[in-house]
């Protein structure tokens, strides 16, 4: 297979995808119907509800659920071959993901911009909505000490024997930290100049993109910060907590909307190189297809369930209907723009996801292999380096691409930090309240923006600093199970709206089978872990979420099945 070749089908089939069953699933939800506008205005608070425009928000939306994850997910997922993987991100994406993303942000921007669990307490039962709140915030705490511990690690320096700095292994580190800085300035000079001067939106993205890239001159020829990891983990721990209750048109939008021009970059960087080169993909170094069971030397690894709870990002992700009803329904400027910017940006991450596969077949054949970075950034590099007259770009599309891997960790984890603390305010409330209605009380302490978030960023950075990835492989069934919910959430409000729920019946069912598989898998691996003797508290620890996730998951399916079962037996 050539890889343009399955560039150009997957393109199609996605531009199809968006226009036939995304303009379908409008007609049968009534996006646009409402009269009302939407709660970035009826709600306008200047922090987190603020109208923004379409392609600001469909930028931080972009950013925020991209991030690493259509990238790595899919090179872990390669271990099965090209082929399934192709398949499951065009499935998953148009049938899966897409429906769950468009739902979850039109679900919410009709429940006054609030939560999934706000939703299933209003749709479910309250027991339902805590339940699915303590597991999402959780889930959050974990997502926040991931991406901090890899920001930090990121940026840190490396030090040698006797705690002394090497310079020469730390520069690419203190690059990649003074561009991530020097960025919040400038995003933080636009969000003023869009937003307090009303400079034109052409005018100030042009300015802003020619600071980016004054930015990364800068950054890769003055980087003076050669701090630890563990400094640096402070100071991003400082640095997410004032993010997180800072106003959104300071740094979130304007950050978010210039971040995505970085990943815009790539994509058109990514294509050149695909175009430009076109190489075909080896059938020995990467096969269409492996098997249903593979050894990778970690032991055997099955196709299902394995396979969907790994692309993840690339194909449906739970993450993505916190960030639908958390964020970015809180600044939808019009519901029609809900398409655009959820479903579309769903499907762009299909996009990203088979441009992946694209770098994989191409960094095998030249030795990129050192990890996810090295194998995208090396693959897409090298196929652009291969067209005649670039060869001399190699190494700073290399640099390039990296930085621009790097940067979107960052994006993903304040707003990740300010997710979490929306859950930790909402877990408080009653059925149709906001935080708004807590006039006093203990309550009215807990709903505080400043008491959730300093909570949720002490339990986050703590987490990072004290070995998160003993506990790390919980997160891919935890994340499908967020998505199997969030699915579940959105049929249950369509059920009770009157609405066609349909198209979410089998993807809610078949994540939750995938889920609960997994979490069985993983069960008997961990228990066998310790069963061996010599375990640490890592083993023990994920086999009692594992447990007691899956008993959640069937919990909240009995319950959600009782709901849309007795709104059908209504409507009989």
């Amino acid at each position: 297979m050539n890889t343009l070749v399955l560039l150009l089908i997957c393109g199609a089939i996605l531009i199809c995808g968006y226009i036939f069953y995304g303009g379908w699933l409008c007609k049968q939800w009534g996006v646009g119907d409402s009269k009302e506008e939407t709660p970035a205005h009826t709600m306008d608070d200047g922090i987190d509800y603020v109208p923004a425009k379409a392609p600001v928000l469909m930028g931080h939306h972009f950013s925020s659920i991209a991030g690493a994850g259509p990238i790595t997910g899919p090179i872990n997922a390669a271990i099965f071959g090209w082929l399934p993987v192709t398949l499951w991100v065009l499935v998953g994406g148009i049938f899966f993901g897409g429906v769950h993303d468009f739902g979850a942000l039109f679900a919410s921007i009709r429940h006054k911009g609030q939560s999934i669990g706000e939703i299933i307490s209003t749709n479910m039962s309250r027991r339902a909505k805590r339940l699915f709140i303590i597991f999402a915030y959780l889930t959050l705490i974990l997502v926040v000490a991931a991406f901090a511990s890899i920001v930090a690690s990121t940026f840190g320096a490396t030090y040698d024997e006797g705690n002394v700095l090497n310079v020469e292994a730390s520069t690419s580190n203190a690059t990649v930290a003074m561009v991530s800085l020097l960025f919040i300035l400038v995003a933080i000079v636009f969000g003023f100049c869009v937003y307090r001067r009303n400079t034109p939106m052409l005018l100030s993205t042009v300015l802003g993109v020619l600071a980016i890239v004054l930015c990364m001159a800068i950054g890769m020829n003055f980087h003076p910060f050669y701090l630890s990891s563990n400094s640096w983990m402070i100071i991003v721990g400082i640095y997410i907590a004032i993010a997180s209750v800072t106003p959104v048109w300071i740094l979130l939008q304007p950050r978010d909307y210039l971040s995505s021009f970085l990943l815009y970059a790539m994509l058109i960087i990514a294509v050149i190189g695909i175009v430009g080169a076109h190489p075909n993909i080896d059938s020995e170094l990467f096969p269409a297809f492996t098997g249903f069971a593979v050894d990778n030397g970690n032991g055997v690894q099955y196709l299902f369930p394995i396979l969907f709870t790994t692309v993840a990002c690339g194909a449906i992700s739970g993450f993505h209907s916190l960030v639908s009803s958390g964020t970015t329904s809180k600044q939808l400027d019009k519901e029609t723009d809900a398409k655009p910017i959820a479903y579309g940006g769903m499907l762009l991450e299909c996009v990203l996801a088979i441009i992946t596969l694209c770098a994989i077949a191409y960094a095998r054949q030249t030795g990129h292999t050192a990890g996810a970075t090295d194998i995208f950034a090396g693959g897409i590099a090298a196929m652009v380096a291969a067209i005649p007259g670039l060869s001399g770009l190699e190494y700073i599309l290399y640099t390039l691409l990296i930085l621009t891997y790097s940067a979107f960790c960052l994006t993903s984890l304040d707003t990740a930090t300010r997710l979490a603390r929306f859950m930790f305010q909402e877990f408080w409330l009653e059925p149709g309240q906001t935080t708004g209605d807590i006039k006093d009380g203990w309550k009215k302490v807990m709903v505080n923006p400043y008491v959730a978030t300093v909570i949720t960023v002490i339990l986050g950075i703590l987490l990072g600093m004290t070995g998160y990835a003993k506990i790390w492989g919980l997160f891919g069934a935890a994340n499908q199970l967020l998505a199997a919910l969030g699915l579940l959430a959105v049929a249950t409000w369509l059920g009770n709206a009157g609405k066609n729920n349909k198209m979410f019946l089998f993807p809610m069912a078949f994540m939750m089978v995938v889920t609960i598989c997994s979490l069985a898998l993983t069960v008997k691996n961990q228990i066998g872990i310790i069963a061996a003797g010599g375990a640490d508290w890592g083993p023990w620890a994920q086999t009692i979420f594992e447990i007691l996730l899956i008993i959640l998951a069937v919990v909240l399916a009995i319950e959600g099945v009782q709901t849309l079962s007795k709104k059908k037996e209504k409507t009989a």
